[in-house]
């Protein structure tokens, strides 16, 4: 996990780290007599989450960024926000992607508190799984807003809690499991919040190829192979030779059930084998769980009650 913290009343201090931890880009002030910015990071290889407060009024202009760049408005303003054929400003409570990936923005943060997320766009199209051979498009974002109030606060407390109970906690960031899933989470709740280019609707040709008994038999040898290294659903999809639509709508017309939950119950055998081989003088349940990706304490430990009748700590414990 990388973590950083800025605090400066230097205006080219500032302009010169916000270049280097986002994308070069020019800065300026219209409130005299103050220019404090301070800054904190949280990331990983895939995503960061930044937490910035500026008590005076800044413009800014900003090359393109190549990432995916979410703001939660906390207090304060962000005005005249303008990228191609877009124009609007956000206040307190908002939740917007500032622009695609490839294009530059401008704007006025106006003594603002905000959150900045940004995530590596591929996790997008891991997430979604649409970009499946040559000439096919990554999946992208089609508007800036969400498409509803709904969709907004399940994204802020999504970018919450991964903020908050992810990577402010050195131990789970450092299980590679944790980080892959937290990011295909966030990557997804991105996709239900916000219109974009993703297709989920199986085709003719997704089903009958869904309807060949061996696409589900080496989908389910891969996540048994693999269920302790980091996999998406594109990955699965590709190891059984069919798109993530057909490999959705297989697992859904045989099984009941989708890829990734069917990976979270073979991640959750195996830590359920691990509580019971454990030393309870030496493990834990948050470092077995997070062994196996569970990030969630109490999500845990209902999937684990739900599947063996018992909690992971009685388990553990040899109760």
């Amino acid at each position: 996990m990388q973590t950083l913290t800025f605090d400066s009343e230097d205006l080219e201090r500032t302009e010169e780290f916000l270049s280097r931890a986002y994308a070069r880009m020019r800065i300026g002030s219209s409130t005299p007599g103050t220019s404090r910015a301070r800054i904190t990071r949280s990331a990983t290889e895939s995503l960061s989450i930044d937490e910035l407060h500026l008590d005076f009024d800044m413009s800014y202009a900003v090359t393109p960024l190549g990432r995916i760049c979410l703001c939660v408005v906390h207090e304060g303003t962000i005005q005249d926000h303008v990228y191609q054929g877009v124009e609007d400003s956000f206040g307190p409570g908002d939740v917007v992607s500032f622009a695609p990936p490839d294009l530059s923005y401008a704007g006025r943060v106006c003594s603002a508190r905000y959150n900045i997320t940004m995530l590596d766009p591929d996790l997008l199209t891991q997430v979604a799984g649409t970009a499946e051979g040559r000439g096919s498009r990554p999946v992208g974002l089609t508007g800036h807003r969400p498409n509803s109030e709904a969709a907004a606060r399940r994204l802020r407390n999504t970018i919450g809690y991964v903020r908050d109970h992810v990577l402010a906690d050195p131990a789970l960031t450092n299980q590679p499991l944790v980080v892959s899933t937290a990011a295909q989470h966030l990557a997804a709740s991105v996709l239900a919040a916000f219109p974009s280019t993703a297709l989920t609707e199986p085709t003719g040709a997704d089903r009958k190829d869904a309807a060949h008994p061996a696409v589900l038999r080496r989908a389910l040898a891969h996540i048994d192979d693999h269920a302790d290294q980091p996999l998406t659903v594109a990955e699965i999809a590709a190891a059984a030779h069919v798109t993530v639509r057909a490999l959705q709508y297989a697992f859904r017309r045989h099984l009941g059930t989708t890829p990734l939950a069917h990976l979270r119950r073979v991640r959750l055998s195996h830590a359920h084998d691990d509580l019971v081989a454990a030393d309870p003088q030496r493990a834990t349940v948050t470092e077995i769980a997070a062994r196996w990706g569970f990030f969630h304490p109490g999500r845990f430990a209902a999937l684990h009650r739900d599947a063996y009748g018992s909690s992971p700590q009685q388990t553990l414990l040899g109760s």
